[in-house]
């Protein structure tokens, strides 16, 4: 009988320890380490003996003919824009966000619109019974639609179900770190039990061709809780992003074998449930007060789909001997202390005795470079108390020289900005399009954009 050995687990990062601490050595987390027993394993110095066992695998060239996996539509098109057409038969796909956010919201109606499409849908809840499932189905207004529903924990029960019938199409399981394997020891939601959970279901669908969605917890940082391997694992990772507090959500795919990772789909939640909001801009201009000094509007860019997104800054003036603050909210702070700098060491201006705040309406994130002309076009106007006009775009990266670079896509920018009625664009050397509608402004650095601004 094969002698149990212990070893301890991080929950945080998968690493292995022989003995307990209480920091973990790889990732430096604190009392993350979790005992777990299991048979000794062969040495990994162990070599393969060639002559015995094996199995010849088939190899081909890259030149052979390739069939591409059919697509399933999910009933809802920006879930489908984020996927990259739609959801793939035998693939896995993970789904993260914060509490709260919307998953199983999304995923329900999801799964509501492929049954009542006559597709075999499956929907396992290890969190909720199937009465309350039911009781938000029917505030969805899809109490009607034929999903299979089912309460369980246990991933044994569950593929013995499964095998009872023929596949579905669709299997939603909400959520992975309720999932309990009998095949490992160890509590749900632990390292081994989400790996050993995750590789169970992600082979019956691999095997059945059926399309398999697991809802993931995540962490206090954002980041999807347990192994880092699940990530690895599953063909697609989707991130839900936005604040419990606004009414907008942002699905954005992380991870897409079968797709881009550029795109985006935008969501209002509602009182009946996830709406879809075809046009993202006029969504988060809309209510945007004209004449304000600090707000721009930049054109920022998901995939192919530009999004226009109001940038809001404050400055405030300081006693001195005052700390002040820098607060951003939407952006990266690290790049706002830069655009600081320039400003202070290429233009001139003094920002040391100010506080700063920074803001992207609507709870959206920006992680676009071409922002950087925006938010010093926000910055200057809130120093100043100078509005930029409320028909301007702008956007331009900014290099530490003070130099304005232009940026990629800029023609799809511009035709945004036209067809939302905008017809001023201030932006980098080279940047401008046929779009006969915007009048141009080019800046082939930020001190002549500050020159501008301030009548100079």
């Amino acid at each position: 009988m094969a002698k149990l050995q212990r070893r301890y687990v991080c929950q945080a990062c998968g690493g292995v320890s022989s003995r307990w601490q209480g920091q973990c050595a790889d990732c430096a987390e604190w009392n993350s380490l979790v005992e777990e027993r299991s048979g000794n394993v062969t040495p990994f110095a162990a070599k393969h003996d060639l002559r015995a066992g094996g199995r010849a695998i088939a190899l081909s060239g890259l030149d052979a003919d390739v069939v591409l996996p059919p697509r399933l539509a999910a009933g809802i098109a920006e879930l489908d824009r984020a996927l990259g057409g739609g959801l793939v038969s035998a693939s896995a796909t993970l789904i993260g966000g914060d509490p709260g956010i919307g998953k199983s919201t999304l995923l329900l109606q999801a799964a509501g619109r492929m049954a009542l499409a006559g597709q075999r849908v499956t929907y396992i809840s290890g969190e909720e019974a199937a009465d309350q499932v039911r009781l938000r189905a029917r505030r969805l207004g899809l109490g009607a639609a034929p999903v299979q529903l089912g309460a369980a924990t246990s991933v044994r029960d569950i593929l013995t179900t499964l095998d009872c019938d023929a596949p579905p199409a669709l299997l939603v399981i909400d959520s992975i770190q309720t999932m309990h394997s009998d095949l490992i020891e160890g509590a749900p939601g632990t390292v081994s039990q989400v790996r050993a959970a995750a590789q169970e279901l992600i082979r019956y669908a691999k095997e059945r061709g059926t399309a398999l969605v697991m809802v993931g917890h995540v962490t206090k940082d954002g980041q999807l809780a347990g192994p880092r391997v699940l990530e690895h694992m599953v063909d697609t990772v989707l991130a839900f992003e936005g604040e419990r507090s606004h009414q907008y959500r942002i699905l954005r795919a992380t991870k897409n074998r079968f797709g881009g990772t550029d795109e985006i789909g935008v969501f209002a939640m509602a009182t009946e449930g996830l709406e879809e909001v075809a046009n993202p801009s006029a969504l988060f201009l809309a209510n945007r007060a004209e004449g304000m000094a600090g707000g721009t509007v930049f054109p920022a860019m998901e995939g192919t789909r530009p999004v226009l997104v109001e940038i809001q800054a404050l400055v405030v003036r300081l006693a001195s001997g005052a700390t002040p603050r820098r607060s951003v909210v939407g952006w990266d702070s690290a790049r706002l202390a830069m655009i600081l700098a320039v400003l202070e060491a290429r233009c001139g201006l003094s920002f040391s005795t100010c506080e700063v705040y920074l803001n992207v309406s609507g709870g959206y994130r920006i992680v676009d470079p071409a922002a950087d002309l925006a938010v010093a076009a926000a910055l200057v106007s809130a120093l100043s108390e100078r509005p930029v006009p409320a028909e301007t775009i702008v956007f331009g990266e900014i290099a530490l020289s003070g130099e304005v670079r232009a940026v990629a896509h800029g023609g799809l920018r511009l035709k945004e900005a036209a067809k939302l009625g905008f017809t001023r664009a201030l932006t980098p050397p080279g940047s401008k399009e046929s779009v006969a509608s915007l009048n141009f402004l080019n800046f082939a650095s930020l001190g002549q954009l500050v020159d501008h601004m301030l009548g100079r």
